[in-house]
């Protein structure tokens, strides 16, 4: 069990979005205060945004790729990038929200007023387990490279 994965899952289900779940899992190990993270993050809710698109899981290990490789090269960055998202939709079949949604038999409502926190709604929501996958991911790519 991966201690980062596992910290993603809660943070959403302590109610963080999507984004800020995964990206606040790596807090510790990035040049940002956590109050600037949680700010940059928040807006990749709900597939940015609530649009349904890309997984906001998926765009926050984008930010924290960025954020532990600034002196990468353009190229190599949307290679990490294309990396974390090949392996999260090999795991998961899309990294498009509303399709992870509608997978789940859910509707993928675009509407930007989110929906209430509640039990019923932590229980119905692939949302924790997608947490968790992006940062089992994203850990492991940050061990191969000797970040941690």
């Amino acid at each position: 069990m991966s201690q980062r994965a596992e910290q993603a899952k809660q943070n959403f289900l302590s109610g963080l979005n999507c984004a800020q779940s995964v990206a606040m899992a790596f807090a510790d190990i990035l040049p940002v205060e956590k109050e600037q993270l949680l700010a940059a993050s928040r807006p990749l809710g709900g597939g940015i945004g609530r649009l349904r698109e890309m997984c906001g899981t998926v765009a926050a290990a984008a930010v924290v790729l960025g954020l532990v490789f600034p002196d990468v090269s353009k190229n190599e960055l949307y290679a990490l990038v294309q990396e974390h998202a090949k392996k999260f939709r090999e795991k998961n079949k899309t990294y498009l929200c509303g399709e992870l949604l509608t997978n789940a038999g859910l509707p993928a409502e675009t509407e930007p007023v989110a929906e209430p926190r509640t039990p019923e709604y932590y229980q119905k929501r692939p949302c924790p387990n997608l947490a968790y996958d992006a940062a089992l991911i994203l850990e492991d790519m940050l061990k191969e490279r000797g970040v941690l």
